[in-house]
């Protein structure tokens, strides 16, 4: 289990992580009702770099117009989120990577079920980064739960409550031996497992689910396509039959607690000869190159 560095921002400034506490009697707690980005640092002495920080900025920003808060895009500038970003780590002063979490949470004290014109509170806190899914061959179940749809609560709303769903997912699969679940929508096609997005390799051709398939819009989701089409690789973004997991060349996941990680098994079914792809190889290793250092795209941002 991670722990979050000693300093964390929570509401005005920097405080000691076990200060940064919500009432029981706020939206947050009794509803779930906040929204969070979750973004990478990477730390090389005295430097740290932040990746598509702006991206994340804006998730944020569209996560709170997509559930109704009001308060946040008005009261954040990027420039001040930035701001907090580099008194955080500066703060902790990390020795290596780290990931950081910052989430709005609506702050109201009992006030129903509703959103706007509540207050909110930002709080920004960074931990190891130790990454959520093994790195050397993930192990996948498709599980019973099936992927909430948009028109219930949306996807590319990055909303607390909502991975309640990604909860019984996964633990359904660590109960029955594997590493992570695979969400099917309604109508049985591939979404995403319980915190990253899926690809599949056939042939040369590289496929994922589309962003209306009930799946997060991630931000390395979008990396590794920019990437994969730098390479020359062929890029397909449509519905995903579960069948074609079983007969892929490869399967891999990707997001930013998860970073590229191959996977091996499907139900049972092994992928490919049971080892990492090529395609998966290759994006993997321009991946990590463009989480430390990216002139081209502009995707990194020093926070000193």
């Amino acid at each position: 289990m991670a722990e979050p560095h000693p300093h964390v921002y929570y509401r005005d400034g920097l405080v000691p992580a076990k200060e940064a506490t919500l009432s029981v009697a706020t939206s947050a707690v009794l509803y779930g009702l906040s929204v969070y980005t979750v973004f990478p640092v990477h730390v090389d002495g005295a430097t740290r770099t932040a990746f598509r920080l702006a991206d994340h900025y804006r998730r944020l920003v569209e996560s709170c117009r997509i559930i109704g808060i009001d308060s946040f895009e008005g009261e954040w500038s990027f420039d001040r989120f930035v701001s907090v970003a580099v008194e955080l780590v500066s703060a902790n002063a990390p020795a290596s990577d780290v990931y950081v979490r910052a989430t709005v949470h609506v702050d109201e004290s009992i006030p129903g079920t509703r959103v706007r014109g509540c207050r909110t509170i930002l709080s920004m806190f960074a931990y190891d980064a130790v990454p959520i899914v093994p790195q050397d061959g993930m192990r996948l179940k498709t599980s019973t739960w099936r992927r909430i749809p948009d028109f219930a609560i949306p996807s590319r709303a990055k909303v607390n409550g909502a991975y309640v769903n990604s909860v019984l997912a996964k633990q359904d699969a660590i109960d029955a031996g594997y590493d992570d679940a695979i969400f099917l929508d309604g109508a049985g096609h591939v979404c995403e497992l319980s915190a990253a997005n899926i690809f599949l390799v056939r042939g040369r051709t590289l496929i994922t689910p589309d962003v209306s398939c009930d799946i997060l819009d991630g931000i390395n989701r979008r990396t590794l396509l920019t990437l994969a089409g730098e390479d020359g690789i062929r890029v397909v973004e449509r519905t995903v039959d579960l069948t074609e997991l079983y007969i892929a060349d490869e399967v891999f996941v990707t997001g930013t607690s998860a970073n590229v990680a191959p996977v091996v098994e499907v139900d049972g079914r092994i992928v490919g000869d049971g080892t990492q792809g090529p395609i998966c190889e290759a994006l993997r290793k321009r991946h990590a190159s463009a989480l430390r250092s990216d002139e081209l795209h502009g995707w990194v941002t020093s926070l000193g």
